[in-house]
């Protein structure tokens, strides 16, 4: 066996223990065995497609005629084939494109070309490409981790393609024997083998017949046993139909076909079975009395069989059992692996191909949590002979990418095939909505799955119309049939509440204060949190409700650390209760609410009420900075569907919010940096506010011009 850099980088042609010619080989003319003059043994030299016949166009079927494209052709270099304005003006959402639809935009005909954002992970691929290393693409789901995959497929160097046979082994049936030739050659050999084994049958036929003739006739007019010639006939019958079955073993089973392949295999293996990735025997009922089925006929070839020469892609990695996972990192290393059963109970567990090639480059996909299951062997062979790339969620918003935009929705209408043209008006919403999905100022979102989402059902909505083109309306009838499970469920909740009078918008309240969160990603929620202060039988403590996680609970602790110091009571013989309201089962998550929880206990210590028309959301340090948080945009808008007048936000969020129209009249929103300043706006009583408030100050220290200083969110709350 090869060593391990040799089994990435130079993995055998041809699988280990392949025999150089299959049992019953032909003469070395060929001229006996197949008259049809296809020798069976596997060519040297590479086939080229001249050599295989022309077969011109991409993978996906486009005929370009251009096969001379480069690797460093790929997408997100590729410019919009669309008039563009001279003097770009950067507040055009088009970029300065100068059109009235989709219509007139051009969409490439190769996937590598429609590659949107992912500059880095796209230089990465580029480099594996070339390189035939393996890749592990770790990043949210729908930011084009797959679409790279396939883009990576069309990119590699070109390759002799091979086709796999299986043939039966005289020596033991249990071990058969595997060759490789050349793409298309494969199909050849199997019908000549085919064509021998047909007319040998018709000669075996033909035989029997004329013994069966002989034996009625001698039995009908010589012997005069009538019955007895019937029978021996029938005696004679089986056996030759018995004796036949021999033949059909010498037949080769084509496990791999490459005939009609013209670029490297892509194979998604995502969620894949044991028997699917790694290949299977099926089970034989008949297992003796010449009717079980020969075993290389039950070969079933795995995915990484199927991508010899290209790419297996696997999302989800870390959903493949331990044992798939070892095996996988055996195919990478050896660059082949043998096909066995997969079932113990199943007569194909006793079968043992021939290693079978496996010379893949590997693309592992997943979350962040993908890491943590993964087999830490798997892992090291891909990071020491490949790349670990992290997708990115949004990119710098300028005309360039403006105008990518544009080409991604004329995309998405080619793609469905069923959808109106975008009007400019449309593509422009749909821009918007990219910005505001990122989450931070002067960014677009690169979760361009969900965003094609939006594309297709305000298609859908412009197609039930009949309307010849999808104009910005439909665009905005869209963004609230779309929403998601969790808007649809916040939405809920908030009539709920107003229809139980559970929710308060208007008056002073002691202890009460009215939090925001985001459930999900992209749905705010109103979560009013209420603090008592009561004598305590013991030692004081801070006791929190609500489903708490663990992040949570540490925001609870720190702001305890700010009042023990603020208070001037002896709070150890006291006990503070914090209640979030109705969080449900999914619970509080984050640090979010830090602010809120500070707000309400310090408003029942002190006894003064807090503004029900505000809500607030932000972080807070042990000093009292008040720091940013994720979700402002979402929150803001629950805070207005709500009922609020104002809002408080950290100031380092301010660039990051993005509210629709329709919000922007209903709500005040008012950045803090400090939780004096909180507690300035939110408290009731001017000598009594002001006075608390000087003493915060001044026992935090000059923590409020640090925290104007803070810039913006490095690791923003999900909460």
């Amino acid at each position: 066996m090869s060593n391990d850099t040799e089994a990435d980088e130079n993995a055998p042609e041809e699988g280990g223990g392949v025999t150089d010619e299959a049992p019953d080989s032909p003469p070395s003319d060929g001229s006996e065995r197949f008259p049809d003059g296809v020798a069976d043994e596997p060519s040297d030299g590479a086939v080229g497609p001249d050599e295989r016949g022309d077969r011109p166009g991409d993978r996906n079927g486009h005929s370009d005629g251009n096969v001379e494209g480069t690797i460093e052709d790929l997408g997100s270099d590729v410019e919009v084939d669309a008039e563009v304005a001279e003097d770009v003006d950067e507040d055009d959402l088009l970029g300065g494109l100068r059109i009235d639809s989709t219509e007139e935009i051009d969409v490439p005909d190769r996937l590598v070309d429609q590659v949107i954002g992912q500059e880095h992970a796209r230089d990465v691929v580029m480099k594996a490409a070339k390189q035939r290393r393996h890749v592990m693409m770790i990043g949210s789901p729908g930011t084009g981790k797959s679409m790279l995959a396939k883009a990576m497929s069309e990119l590699l160097p070109p390759e002799e393609l091979q086709d796999v046979l299986v043939y039966h082994n005289p020596d033991d049936g249990n071990n058969p024997k595997v060759r490789t030739v050349p793409a298309g050659k494969g199909e050849q050999i199997v019908e000549a083998h085919k064509e021998e084994a047909r007319k040998r049958n018709q000669m075996r036929s033909f035989l029997m017949w004329i013994i069966i003739a002989i034996v009625i006739g001698y039995s009908f007019i010589i012997a005069g046993q009538i019955l007895l010639g019937i029978l021996a006939a029938g005696v004679i019958y089986l056996a030759f139909r018995y004796g036949s079955r021999g033949g059909d073993a010498m037949v080769p089973n084509l496990i791999v076909n490459n005939a009609d392949t013209t670029t490297a295999p892509f194979e998604d293996a995502t969620g894949a079975h044991a028997g699917a990735l790694l290949g299977d025997v099926r089970h034989d009922p008949f297992q003796s009395g010449g009717m079980e089925t020969p075993s290389h006929d039950r070969v079933e070839p795995g995915a990484i069989h199927k991508a010899n020469k290209g790419v297996l892609f696997i999302d989800e990695i870390n959903t493949l059992d331990i044992r798939s996972q070892q095996h996988l990192m055996t195919a990478i290393q050896e660059g082949e692996f043998s096909i066995t059963g997969q079932s113990e109970r199943s007569s194909g567990a006793m079968v043992q191909t021939e290693p079978v090639p496996t010379d893949f480059i590997m693309i592992a996909a997943g979350n962040l949590d993908a890491m943590e299951n993964m087999h830490p062997a798997l892992r090291s062979r891909i990071k020491g002979y490949g790349y670990e790339v992290y997708m990115d969620d949004t990119i710098e918003d300028t005309p360039e990418m403006r105008r990518k935009y544009a080409r991604f929705v004329a995309q998405e209408v080619s793609k469905d095939g069923r959808l109106p043209e975008y009007s400019a008006e449309a593509i422009e919403e749909i821009i918007l909505e990219a910005r505001r999905r990122a989450g931070r100022k002067g960014h677009l979102t690169l979760k361009l799955r969900n965003l094609g989402g939006l594309v297709r059902v305000a298609g859908d909505i412009a197609r039930s119309e009949d309307a010849d083109v999808v104009t910005r309306d439909h665009v905005l009838q869209a963004k609230g049939r779309s929403r998601s499970i969790e808007q649809q469920l916040a939405d809920d909740y908030i009539e709920r509440r107003k229809d139980y009078e559970l929710q308060v918008s208007e008056g002073y309240e002691v202890g009460r204060v009215n939090g925001l969160a985001v459930m999900g990603e992209d749905s705010g929620i109103m979560l009013p949190v209420m603090a008592e202060v009561t004598p305590s039988q013991g030692p004081g403590e801070v006791i929190a409700t609500g489903q708490l996680k663990e992040m949570a609970q540490e925001a609870v602790s720190n702001v305890s650390a700010i009042i023990k110091k603020f208070s001037d009571e002896n709070i150890s013989e006291k006990d503070i209760h914090i209640q979030f309201v109705q969080t449900g089962q999914q619970g509080v998550d984050g640090d979010s609410a830090s602010i809120t929880v500070a707000t309400a206990v310090i408003s029942a210590l002190e006894d003064m009420g807090v503004d029900q028309s505000l809500a607030m959301t932000g972080s807070l340090s042990v000093r009292g900075d008040v720091l940013p948080v994720g979700g402002v945009t979402h929150k803001i808008e629950a805070a207005a569907k709500s009922g609020c007048d104002r809002v408080i936000i950290p100031a380092a969020n301010m660039q990051d919010v993005m509210i629709e129209e329709e919000y922007e009249e209903m709500v005040e929103i008012i950045p803090v940096s400090h939780i004096s300043e909180v507690l300035d706006i939110a408290l009731e009583g001017e000598p009594e506010k002001d006075s608390l408030v000087d003493r915060l100050k001044s026992i935090t220290g000059s923590a409020l011009s640090q925290g104007e200083n803070v810039s913006g969110p490095s690791s923003p709350s999900p909460q």
